[in-house]
């Protein structure tokens, strides 16, 4: 697939209609706020964060990306939405971040930045691309060797689907209507062997489990229960 053509114009489309709202912590975005904190630590018990040059692939308007900024990364975000990228520019520069953005795909950023950086992340892209397999590739190719890429996204599994989009979207409302589309879940073993393919060692699967009894700022916890939401942690041999 030619490097500029792994995107879904309708994707894009429709996290740009809330590229106003990224950083409104109780809007339709919220549930990304409240799963960040789980993200941070889970990627901090597998990297020295401090000076590390980190890009986070597909970062909308860079809830992430910020953390990995003031956890001490030198961040890059990455991301096809111009709009949500004008958003992450500005709410970093009013918080005085110095995080590079760009808009751009994984793939030609990693013909312009081969062997670039440290760490990679990808959280929930991988299911919003036409060709998750080609953006695992690129990752592979920007970071460094010994460096880890961090994906994470949703398992092609029955709870996935009453879970992840029956409740999350249309009973809970957590998450916009048409958010997700269940045929664009990624099994694990799929994950792996994309991951493996590429050139990459896995070296940990984590789920991530909703329990409403916890903090309502971040009620979401790391489990072995891979069946909805998961993360893989690779590694560059």
């Amino acid at each position: 697939m030619p490097l500029n053509q792994n995107i879904t114009p309708a994707e894009i489309e429709k996290f740009s209609q809330h590229a106003q709202q990224w950083w409104d912590e109780n809007g339709p975005l919220k549930t990304l706020h409240q799963v960040n904190p789980v993200r941070l630590a889970w990627i901090s018990e597998h990297i020295n964060l401090q000076q590390a040059r980190v890009i986070d692939v597909g970062c909308g308007g860079g809830i992430l990306t910020e953390a990995l900024a003031r956890a001490g990364a030198h961040a890059t975000g990455l991301d096809m939405a111009a709009d949500s990228i004008e958003i992450a520019k500005l709410h970093a520069l009013a918080h005085h971040l110095p995080i590079t953005y760009h808009v751009n795909t994984a793939e030609q950023m990693a013909e312009e930045a081969a062997h670039t950086f440290d760490a990679v992340t990808c959280m929930e892209m991988l299911e919003h691309v036409p060709d998750p397999a080609s953006v695992i590739q690129a990752c592979a190719k920007m970071v460094k060797t010994g460096g880890t890429v961090f994906f994470s996204t949703l398992n092609r599994h029955p709870k996935a689907l009453a879970l992840g989009i029956v409740a999350a979207e249309y009973l809970l409302n957590w998450i916009p209507k048409g958010t997700h589309q269940y045929k664009t879940f990624i099994k694990p073993s799929e994950l792996a062997q994309y991951a493996r393919l590429a050139g990459l060692e896995v070296i940990d699967v984590r789920g991530i489990a909703y329990h409403p009894w916890r903090d309502k700022q971040a009620p979401f916890v790391t489990t072995h229960d891979t069946d909805v939401n998961y993360m893989m942690a690779c590694r560059k041999n």
